[in-house]
Formats: C-alpha cells, sequence, structure tokens
C-alpha cells in the first residue's frame, strides 16, 4: 500500500526549480489544501508556491442526495479560464508537468452541505455504489491522483462503521499505490470515538488530522485554537490517541491552520471575550500579525497569538510553532504536515508551509 511519507519526490527548494544536481528525496509528507473559492481572489494555481507541496488537496467536491460525487462550482472548477486551462482542477493538474512530485487530490465533503448527503450515502448499498462510481469517474476524468474523505464527521458508531465501509469500497476502485486515500478527521476524541480507526487505516494512506479549531466562537473563553501541547485538546494528545487505536504513525499527517481566529476584549488565553474581527472571526495567517500589535511565541504550548488592533487575541501559527510542530513530526515518526490553506500563506521567511517542509528535511 502507498505510504504517504515515502512517497518519492524530488525537492524544490525555491521557485523556480534549482538544477537537477541539488534536488534530494524528502522522506516527509507536506500537502496543503486548496479551497475552489480562492480562484475568485485571484489566487490561480499559478501564483502558489508549489515546489515545497507534495499532495494538493482540492476542495471541494460534494455529495447528492443519490450519492453521487459532484464538483461544488463547475464554472470555478472546469470552464472557467486559469492559467491557460478550462478550469482551476485542470490548472492544477497541468502544474505536474513542472512539479513532478505534486499528487493532485479531490477532496470530498467539508463542512455544513459538503457532508449534509454521506451519512445516507455511506448507509446505502445503491447510493454508496454511486458513490464510488462516481467519485472515480471525477478522478480518471480529470487525470487525478485520488480522493480525500472529509465527512464531517461520522456522529455515532453506526455511521462510524458505514464509514470504515465507504473506505473500504474506494480503496477496491482506487487501489493502491497508483491512486491515493486520504481521509481528513476532526482532533477531538469525543468524535473519534465513533470510528474503528484501527480497521479504517487498513484503506487509507493518509489520515490528516485536523489539529486546529480547538477554540472559536462556540465556546465562552478565548484559548489557542492549535496548540501542540496542553488541555483539555491538544495535538500531541489528538496524535497519542490515534496512535493507541492502532494507526500507524507514518498514516498520521498533523495539521496546521493558516489563518487565525481573533477573539475582541481580552488579552490572552482563559478570557471573556465581547466579540470577533476579521472575516466571521477569522484573518489570513498573511493579514498577521495585525498592525501595532505584538507577537507572541509560547514554546511551553506550542502556540503563537499577537495582541491589541483590530483583532484583540488572535491565536494563530507562525514559524516558530510550525517548527516545533515538525520537530514533533520527525521525533513521533509522523508522516509530515498539512495545511489549511495554500491561499493564506505568507512568502519569504514567514511562509508556513516552506518553515515546514525545510524544518522535516533538515540533514
Amino acid at each position: 500500500m502507498f505510504s504517504a511519507a515515502s512517497n518519492i519526490f524530488r525537492r524544490r527548494p525555491v521557485d523556480p526549480a534549482p538544477d537537477a544536481a541539488s534536488y534530494q528525496v524528502p522522506l516527509y509528507t507536506n500537502a496543503a489544501y486548496y479551497p475552489n473559492w480562492r480562484i475568485y481572489r485571484k489566487q490561480p494555481p499559478s501564483s502558489l508556491r508549489l515546489g515545497f507541496v507534495s499532495h494538493v488537496f482540492y476542495a471541494f467536491a460534494w455529495v447528492k442526495e443519490d450519492g453521487t460525487v459532484y464538483l461544488s462550482d463547475e464554472w470555478a472548477d472546469t470552464q472557467m479560464a486559469v492559467d491557460g486551462a478550462e478550469g482551476c482542477l485542470r490548472a492544477f493538474v497541468q502544474l505536474k508537468q513542472q512539479y513532478s512530485q505534486m499528487r493532485v487530490i479531490l477532496s470530498v465533503g467539508g463542512g455544513g452541505k459538503g457532508s449534509e448527503n454521506f451519512a445516507a450515502t455511506a448507509h446505502s448499498r445503491s447510493k454508496l455504489e454511486t458513490f464510488v462510481r462516481s467519485a472515480r469517474q471525477l478522478v480518471d476524468q480529470y487525470g487525478l491522483d485520488g480522493i480525500d474523505v472529509d465527512w464531517e464527521h461520522p456522529a455515532n458508531s453506526k455511521e462510524g462503521k458505514d464509514y470504515v465501509r465507504l473506505l473500504s469500497k474506494l480503496r477496491e476502485a482506487l487501489p493502491a499505490p497508483r491512486y491515493v486515500l486520504a481521509t481528513a478527521l476532526p482532533a477531538s476524541q469525543w468524535f473519534l470515538r465513533h470510528i474503528d480507526l484501527g480497521a479504517a487505516q487498513k484503506y487509507l494512506d493518509m489520515i490528516n488530522l485536523m489539529t486546529y479549531d480547538f477554540s472559536g466562537p462556540w465556546e465562552s473563553e478565548a484559548n489557542h485554537q492549535a496548540q501542540l501541547h496542553g488541555s483539555p485538546i491538544s495535538g500531541y494528545s489528538s496524535v497519542d490517541y490515534v496512535l493507541m487505536q492502532g494507526v500507524p504513525s507514518r498514516k498520521i499527517i498533523l495539521g496546521v491552520p493558516v489563518y487565525g481566529r481573533s477573539f475582541l476584549g481580552c488579552t490572552g488565553p482563559g478570557q471573556r471575550y465581547a466579540g470577533h474581527g476579521g472575516e466571521d472571526g477569522v484573518f489570513d495567517y498573511s493579514e498577521l500579525p495585525r498592525p501595532g500589535t505584538e507577537e507572541i511565541y509560547d514554546e511551553r504550548a506550542g502556540a503563537a497569538y499577537c495582541v491589541g488592533g483590530d483583532g484583540g487575541f488572535v491565536t494563530y501559527d507562525t514559524p516558530a510553532t510550525v517548527k516545533q510542530k515538525a520537530g514533533f513530526v520527525t521525533s513521533s515518526k509522523l508522516g509530515g504536515l498539512f495545511y489549511w490553506h495554500i491561499a493564506s500563506d505568507s512568502r519569504g521567511p514567514r511562509s508556513l508551509l516552506e518553515t515546514g517542509y525545510n524544518t522535516m528535511h533538515e540533514m
């Protein structure tokens, strides 16, 4: 079976790529999601630093009531003129000629509407057959390298069993090592307990553990949203739980948020807040730290934030926290890192994707 961490691709430390003689074989996955709506912000594939990326997860395809997997924005995905191609999806695929290490995976699901039909589809034999057949058709039609199941999320043990069955049927249709089968899973044990992870991992090459959104507008107090250490939840505790369920470490990909969550009216974690700054309480990482604020790195927690200005307390990852997380990946022999999402990253020394890649592959 294909191993995410053993994917052999060539290092491209800068764009344009260096001479072939300077290529190195990396050991770790450095994957990134690209949400299709970012094309409307003039961020086509050609504008992204893809030389550090092993897998692009193109988000999202959705699921109809009858189980059919379909592209959520036909205009953006397949019709709009993008980088000389018809649609953003084809634009990514054509870049595989330039970035021979890169694999393009179609992510199915996501929050809200994207996942609302998963439970019924996975429970019905006929709908599941339609799901698998239509997913494979999209992979073949656009020359993709696999499917990422982003069902957010199985809500009980019955759905957990159906989720594993869905993965097994997809694996039959997308055999390894030709195709990648990945999944994105929540970090909380409260949700993961519904899934037999030991059974699920048999069909999967990559488990993208969403080790972020630990804090947000659903809580009354502000806290770190992606801390590596601490309570009640952290990247470390989430990985530890998944390992205890029998998942090989190399299949676990640790998630990094490329955005910050804002809490107005407070100056740090553990405080009640008065509201949210940014767009729906979120700032792109490229917009951080906020003007005139102080950026603070909490090494003990493996977290960072800025305080002041129009964001109040904004919790996010920085190069310092990503270095720490990349070190955790290598010391724990995990598969690598993934980022939500690439279009929010900065360039140069503040790039989270480049920092993660370079740290994991330091000689």
